[in-house]
C-alpha cells in the first residue's frame, strides 16, 4: 500500500503542534507513501511560515492568504506583503485558506466577504488556484465565487452531494478530510459515494480532525491514507485507484509537475 503515491492537499504544518517534531512528522508521511503535502496559511505569519517549510524540503508546497478567522486583522499592507510572497517563491501553488466561516464570527460577516472577494481578485490576477473555507456560508460562497473565473478547491468539504455538485459544475474539486471515517458522518460519506473521483482531494488538515483510527492522537500528514482507504471502501474501488487519481488531481490543480 506504502507504493501508492499520496497527496495531502491540505495541512497546517506551521503551527505549534509540529513544533518538536517536524521532521520526523515529514519523514513518517514520506515513508508512508505521502510524496506531497500543501501546507496551507492563514495569515501573514503563517503563510510566510509555510512558504519557509516548503523552501526546505522536498515535495512539500504552500499556500498563502487569510483564513476568514482572521478577516478583521488583513490590512491593504498585508494583502500587498502576500502578494510579494507568492510571486518570490517557486514553491506557493495556490491562494488560501480564503472564504467564509458563519458558524464562529471571529470576524464579521461584512469583513469576511470584503476580504474573500479581495483575494479571490488577487488570486485571478496571480493566476493561482484557491483554497476555499466554507462554514454554514455556502449559499453566500457560491454567490460569490460565482462571480469569478477561478479554479480551486473546496477544503474540508461539509455540504451535501448537491451542493458538492454545483461547485464542481463551476471548476472546483471537493476535497474530503478525516471525518469521512467518523461512523456518524453519514452526509459526508454519501458525498463521496455520489460524486466522482475525478472531482476529488483528499486532505487530513493536521494537526486538527484525527480520522477514526487514530481518535485522541494529533492528526499528521501520513493519516491521509485512512482517507484514501475509507474512499476506497465507499466507492467500492481499489486504494491504488483512489491514490493515483486524487493524486492525479491535486498535481493537476496546484501545477506540480
Amino acid at each position: 500500500m506504502t507504493e501508492s503515491i499520496l497527496v495531502d492537499s491540505h495541512a497546517h504544518l506551521d503551527t505549534g503542534y509540529f513544533e518538536e517534531d517536524r521532521d520526523e512528522v515529514i519523514k513518517r508521511a514520506n515513508d508512508g507513501g505521502v510524496d506531497y503535502i500543501i501546507t496551507v496559511g492563514v495569515d501573514l505569519k503563517s503563510s510566510r511560515e509555510a512558504i519557509d517549510i516548503a523552501s526546505k524540503y522536498k515535495g512539500i508546497y504552500a499556500a498563502v492568504g487569510f483564513h476568514p478567522h482572521n478577516a478583521k486583522r488583513a490590512t491593504m499592507e498585508d494583502m500587498n506583503l502576500l502578494i510579494n510572497l507568492a510571486t518570490g517563491s517557486e514553491k506557493v501553488v495556490a491562494w488560501g485558506e480564503i472564504g467564509l466561516d458563519f458558524f464562529k464570527n471571529y470576524s464579521s460577516q461584512h469583513e469576511q466577504m470584503d476580504i474573500f472577494q479581495q483575494q479571490l481578485g488577487i488570486a485571478s490576477e496571480l493566476d493561482l488556484p484557491v483554497i476555499i473555507h466554507d462554514r454554514e456560508a455556502h449559499d453566500q460562497v457560491l454567490s460569490i465565487i460565482g462571480n469569478h473565473r477561478l479554479r480551486g478547491v473546496i477544503h474540508c468539504f461539509s455540504g451535501d452531494s448537491e451542493l458538492a455538485n454545483r461547485f464542481i459544475e463551476m471548476g472546483f474539486y471537493i476535497s474530503i478530510p478525516g471525518t469521512v471515517t467518523y461512523k456518524k458522518a453519514s452526509r459526508i460519506r454519501r458525498v463521496v459515494a455520489e460524486i466522482p473521483l475525478d472531482y476529488m482531494l483528499i486532505e487530513t488538515d493536521s494537526p486538527f480532525l484525527t480520522p477514526h483510527q487514530k481518535r485522541g492522537e494529533r492528526n499528521e500528514p501520513l493519516f491521509v491514507k485512512y482517507v484514501a482507504q475509507e474512499i476506497s471502501l465507499i466507492k467500492g474501488v481499489d486504494f491504488e485507484q483512489v491514490a493515483e487519481i486524487t493524486t492525479n488531481n491535486a498535481k493537476r490543480l496546484f501545477n506540480i509537475k
